[in-house]
């Protein structure tokens, strides 16, 4: 700024001075103010209170005593522990058992139904020969048996095995009369002759099965 003397009428003036620019602008731009520094700001959280329900104060015990006896348990080892192995050897055991009791000597189950069946066909004709009043005598036959007195298919005449045999009597009286004298039969199985069993009935009560004793 040029200061002027006292008396002078001139307007005191401001210098100035004249900017230049370079060759082609100079890659000079205006982009209008610069941005004013925001403050960041941080999110707010609405904070509200929560009262926990009586089941649920009463489950928190608990809780916490699960997790801690399951932070306290220690962790298990491969391997079997004794109890374990007997358990293992009990099923193994019973497993044994079932498959011996399957397995029994198939000769012996049946001259064990050979000789239910025929107390059971001897009872049956009993009772029919006390109904009728007509006499009933069982026999054996080269094919098997027959009732004599009843009709040919009243009653079944033949074995279940073709390895049955009866020794001894072969012949009871079956009526009509309500008491009869004491009669047994005897089947044996042809396989195995070690094996017997003895249908029997002592006049009053009916035929049963008896295991037979060998000389």
């Amino acid at each position: 700024m040029r200061m002027l003397a006292a008396g002078s009428n001139r307007t005191p003036t401001l210098p100035h001075r004249v900017w230049s620019l370079p060759p082609g602008g100079g890659g000079l731009a205006w982009d209008g103010p610069a941005p004013r520094p925001t403050t960041p700001t941080l999110p707010h959280r609405v904070w509200s209170l929560h009262v926990p329900s009586p089941e649920a104060s009463a489950l928190r015990p608990a809780l916490a005593s699960a997790s801690a006896s399951a932070l306290r348990r220690p962790s298990r080892r491969g391997g079997f522990t004794l109890l374990e192995l007997l358990v293992v050897v009990a099923i193994i055991a019973l497993g044994t058992a079932g498959v011996s009791l399957a397995l029994r000597d198939a000769s012996a189950s049946t001259l064990e139904r050979e000789a239910q069946r025929l107390a059971a066909l001897l009872e049956s004709a009993r009772a029919q020969s006390r109904a009728t009043g007509i006499p009933v005598r069982w026999h054996t036959t080269p094919q098997g048996f027959a009732f004599e007195g009843l009709r040919p298919d009243a009653l079944p005449g033949h074995w279940l095995g073709t390895d049955t045999t009866v020794s001894g009597t072969d012949t009871l009286q079956l009526g009509p009369e309500p008491l009869l004298d004491p009669q047994s039969v005897v089947l044996r199985s042809a396989s195995q002759p070690d094996r017997a069993l003895r249908v029997a009935t002592d006049g009053l009560r009916p035929f049963a099965v008896r295991p037979q004793e060998l000389p």
